[in-house]
């Protein structure tokens, strides 16, 4: 990947997120998982105090999409 995803990078987290835990169901993660989990996606880079729930929700949304 060329560029680093950041907590602004939704739907590529949601991908990411869907290729790395495909049995896991999106809704049945908690935040701090969620959160904790994103930084540890290969290429993300991004300040951890940058996320709030409205963006974890949003990523959430996007992996349940990807899912689907």
């Amino acid at each position: 990947m060329a560029t680093k995803m950041t907590w602004h990078d939704v739907q590529e987290i949601g991908i990411a997120l869907a290729e790395k835990f495909p049995d896991t169901d999106p809704l049945s993660v908690r935040f701090t998982d969620l959160h904790k989990w994103v930084r540890e996606l290969p290429g993300f880079s991004d300040d951890p105090n940058k996320s709030n729930e409205k963006i974890l929700e949003a990523i959430q949304m996007a992996w349940l999409d990807e899912k689907e």
